[in-house]
């Protein structure tokens, strides 16, 4: 039975690697569950295997790739190549709504240019004007949104805080009640 089981935690590791991989490549796929068929012990089984939480290993995915210069969807929805719901839009900043919000107001901002600031733990002195501009970019959000008497800003940095997309960005969170702590 130890010899089987191995087997199945093998057989379910790899298809989980399988689709998380094929989450991380096309980030409009979302696998909640999946059915896996195997044959052990001369017996058919169907496993229903959740992948509940994939976030870390989708950050770490994308941690991999980080500075590699590549152009990140971010890039492309600047170049217009991916189409987004723009809220606010200047000559250094582009807000817009995220895809998969997570409050009724759910925005993300980031600098038109990357210049590497893949993330914010890699920011130098020379950044400084940006980083204040999406700030700032952030209260105009929340202005234009309603939510200037309650909202959250959050910036991920790294694979440790799920950071999936490697080109600085904020989230401006809000129309509902933030709790605390938020992670």
């Amino acid at each position: 039975m130890a010899a089987g089981t191995s087997f199945l935690r093998q057989c379910i590791a790899t298809t989980t690697r399988t689709l998380v991989t094929a989450k991380s490549k096309h980030s409009s796929y979302h696998f909640s569950t999946f059915l896996l068929p195997l044959r052990t012990h001369s017996r058919r089984l169907t496993i229903r295997a959740g992948i509940t939480n994939n976030e870390e290993v989708a950050a770490k995915a994308a941690a991999s790739d980080a500075d590699s210069g590549a152009p990140t969807i971010f890039d492309k929805i600047i170049s217009k190549e991916i189409p987004s719901n723009i809220v606010y839009e200047d000559d250094k900043v582009l807000a817009f709504r995220d895809i998969n919000p997570q409050a009724p107001v759910h925005v993300l901002i980031i600098p038109k240019l990357r210049d590497g600031l893949t993330e914010l733990g890699k920011a130098e002195a020379r950044h400084g004007e940006i980083l204040g501009q999406l700030l700032y970019a952030a209260k105009i959000v929340a202005e234009k949104e309603g939510i200037v008497e309650g909202f959250r800003v959050v910036i991920n940095s790294g694979a440790s805080a799920c950071q999936s997309v490697y080109h600085l960005h904020l989230h401006v969170l809000g129309g509902r009640q933030m709790k605390w702590p938020p992670g």
